[in-house]
């Protein structure tokens, strides 16, 4: 019988991965974790392929048991996390024996958090993928008592004497905001669209604007007491849009496209949220302020490739530690 992970208090968790990579052409939103980089390194520190299924947990207090001795790597907003009831660390390996209960509670600053194991667990794929599709209705949320088949154990790694930690890998771990009310500054490049917009387009960064409760991981809608205008007149062609486009419909919001949206739309799109923008949009929570903060192709391309080296590097580090505890690990590219 497979060693498995149970589900006792299951909050609001998927499981999840990097989405459906270059399924757009056929119609298919790419979904996937909503902040990517946490979900990244989640996996890096646990020695596995970084599109190895994990756990997203949303907003919402989580609980899990398995049966074998297992590790463990919890990351993205800050959490309190306890095994057998004893304080751990985010964002560094944890194990956790057969039968403790790993408890992830508190999540605050931000939004989401990542849970991935070593060796990872059986996962339904669709198109190459285990990413929910809300569309379909692929991948529903979690409920109590539903179990994961783990693929690997872990030998339990402890400090004999002391009990310190073993880790210490310093691991990228973003900034989250911590003033209140938060705001978080969120860098986006032009948008196909921003010569429509004329004078108007600087008002995407002149204010804040606040997220509606009536957002998800299709999109999120912001308001603000001034939105940018389109100027010229006529119609667009619905078109192919990327993810993180600012799209402007009629009215006093704005629209910003995550990784659930559909391929197509048809309003114009002001500018397009970066790729380390959208890990940081994947936290926002309802209710609190974003601030957008203009950036070139080139700016946007050197911040990505930064955080990409530095999980790299994170890879490299867990090799060597995990060499020189003999942990068995797929440590993935």
């Amino acid at each position: 019988m497979a060693d498995t992970l149970t589900i006792r208090t299951p909050g609001i968790a998927t499981v999840q991965d990097l989405g459906r990579v270059g399924r757009s052409r056929y119609g298919l939103p790419a979904n996937g974790a909503v902040d990517q980089h946490s979900a990244r390194v989640a996996n890096v520190l646990c020695g596995n392929d970084e599109h190895a299924p994990l756990l997203e947990i949303t907003a919402l207090d989580f609980a899990c048991v398995p049966s074998a001795d297992i590790l463990v790597a919890v990351t993205g907003a800050p959490a309190d996390v306890t095994v057998a009831g004893v304080p751990h660390p985010q964002w560094e390996p944890v194990p956790v024996r057969a039968g403790e209960t790993l408890r992830v509670t508190g999540i605050r600053h931000g939004l989401r958090v990542y849970l991935a194991v070593l060796g990872s667990f059986e996962a339904a794929r669709l198109q190459g993928s285990c990413a929910p599709d809300t569309i379909l209705g692929f991948g529903p949320p979690l409920r109590e008592g539903d179990e994961l088949a783990l693929r690997a154990s872990c030998p339990p790694v402890d400090h004999p004497y002391s009990r310190i930690p073993l880790f210490r890998l310093n691991a990228p771990v973003p900034p989250f905001p911590t003033t209140v009310p938060t705001t978080w500054t969120i860098d986006v490049t032009d948008g196909p669209d921003r010569a429509e917009f004329g004078d108007t387009g600087r008002r995407l960064f002149d204010a804040p604007f606040t997220v509606s409760p009536q957002s998800n991981h299709i999109g999120l809608r912001l308001h603000g007491s001034t939105v940018p205008r389109r100027v010229t007149q006529g119609e667009l062609l619905s078109r192919g849009v990327p993810i993180g486009a600012v799209e402007v419909p009629a009215g006093d919001e704005l629209l910003v496209l995550h990784r659930g949206r559909g391929v197509t739309a048809g309003y114009p799109v002001l500018a397009v949220v970066t790729a380390t923008g959208l890990s940081a949009l994947g936290q926002v929570r309802p209710g609190q302020t974003v601030r957008f903060r203009h950036r070139t192709l080139d700016q946007a391309v050197t911040a990505h490739r930064t955080q990409r080296s530095a999980v790299a590097a994170l890879r490299t580090r867990v090799r060597t530690a995990f060499d020189s505890l003999r942990i068995r690990a797929p440590l993935g590219g």
